[in-house]
């Protein structure tokens, strides 16, 4: 990268910072009245206008192009359990707004940040004690039935954190265990978001993003071994695929 590169990433982040600080309060304050007046299928719409801002400047400011790749395998009519890979904040917004509605699996401490958290609780989202294994597993099975049957996908980042690009984590079998037991299937997602906004940091980086969204993996008549080795094999076979590093997609 060279030096007015540089300059304009630290710019572009700069700015994208300030953006993403003052939406995020707005629409955070605003989401407990918005929980409270609109009914249950406005929620999503309404937090997803703050979702598709912050995307749409991170676009712009940073200088990130995105390419969406098997679009036509989402069906919005019918609730699905949807994996992908973790590598920055990125995915969680994006796929808010092409999978809505969704409840997501996060971590409990989320909901108490001051208006990122009240903002999340508007689209109910599955939030769990990752130092109780168990009775999280347990917690992702009972809900995540509960918000399927009530028409919402549920998504789940089977590495349970965020991976830095070209690491790797196994992939744990909740989202296969859920996707049997509501007899439901998996619709698997791969992406390389983290070269452009990495996990854990506020700077942002130029380049391209390639988001692929695979087939259904049906969960009907299979074991949830099956159905966890079907998931694994075409994401990892994918995620081997994407370029790597701010290459440009042109």
């Amino acid at each position: 990268m060279s030096v007015s590169e540089s300059a304009r990433s630290w710019i572009g982040s700069i700015v994208f910072f300030a953006y993403y600080a003052v939406s995020t309060i707005l629409f955070g304050a605003l989401a407990p009245l918005a929980t409270l007046l609109l009914p249950k299928n406005a929620r999503q719409p309404v937090l997803n206008l703050h979702n598709k801002g912050l995307l749409c400047a991170f676009r712009l400011l940073c200088g990130v192009k995105v390419e969406i790749i098997g679009r036509e395998n989402i069906d919005k009519n019918r609730p699905v359990v949807l994996v992908a890979n973790h590598q920055s904040e990125w995915e969680t917004y994006v796929l808010q707004v092409l999978m809505a509605p969704v409840s997501t699996v996060l971590k409990k401490e989320l909901l108490a940040v001051p208006f990122f958290g009240w903002g999340l609780r508007m689209v109910k989202p599955i939030a769990i004690d990752r130092s109780q294994r168990t009775n999280a597993l347990k917690q992702i099975i009972s809900q995540g039935k509960e918000r399927l049957e009530d028409g919402r996908s549920v998504l789940i980042f089977p590495e349970g954190t965020r991976i830095a690009p070209n690491e790797e984590q196994p992939f744990n079998k909740g989202a296969a265990m859920l996707a049997t037991s509501a007899n439901v299937p998996i619709l698997p997602v791969v992406h390389n978001a983290g070269y452009t906004w990495p996990g854990r940091r506020w700077r942002k980086f130029p380049g391209s993003i390639r988001v692929v969204i695979g087939s259904i993996i049906e969960s009907e008549g299979k074991r949830t071994s099956v159905l966890h080795e079907e998931m694994d094999a075409w994401m990892r076979s994918e995620m081997a695929k994407l370029p790597k590093g701010n290459s440009s997609l042109d």
